[in-house]
């Protein structure tokens, strides 16, 4: 059978955020421990992506960062669960922010490589997610992170690594 309009049960999610070229220089302004804990303090408006997809900052700490999120069906892939993009882009987050937490001010990083395994479908069913990114290795240029995305119940969903290189002010 061809889709056609008429068999059409169309939603509509309105997105919107700030200007992220307004908020940006804040985030080289200090530390990155120090700027992510002004975040979760309400400092900053989440970014344009944390809008998007529905991305909180909930946790930061030295070499640890945590996002949660609830998966909706404005994020399903055609065969019906959250597209991996998602979990790749909460994973992400995680370890790159808990690289954040170790630059120093004026410093910032960028993701060199990450790598996701996914182990357990994610739908709206799943629930609220938790994505906790923890680092593993801090060089003078070249962060190492890991990260674990999980349900409520603590089960793995997907786990990623990533290295990061870290840029001088």
């Amino acid at each position: 059978m061809r889709y056609s309009p008429a068999m059409s049960t169309t939603r509509v999610r309105t997105v919107t955020w700030d200007d992220p070229a307004v908020t940006a220089p804040a985030f080289t302004a200090g530390p990155g421990l120090e700027v992510l804990r002004r975040s979760l303090a309400g400092a900053f408006p989440p970014s344009p992506m944390a809008q998007l997809m529905g991305l909180e900052l909930v946790d930061a700490a030295p070499g640890t960062a945590v996002f949660a999120a609830d998966p909706g069906e404005h994020l399903y892939n055609p065969s019906g669960v959250v597209h991996g993009g998602f979990a790749a882009t909460i994973l992400d987050s995680a370890v790159g922010c808990a690289v954040y937490t170790t630059v120093e001010g004026g410093d910032t990083y960028t993701t060199i490589e990450l790598k996701v395994n996914y182990v357990k479908a994610i739908t709206t069913a799943t629930g609220r997610v938790r994505a906790t990114g923890r680092v593993l290795h801090r060089g003078r240029r070249t962060v190492v992170a890991e990260g674990r995305l999980e349900d409520a119940s603590g089960r793995l969903l997907a786990h990623a690594t990533t290295t990061c290189l870290v840029i001088p002010a």
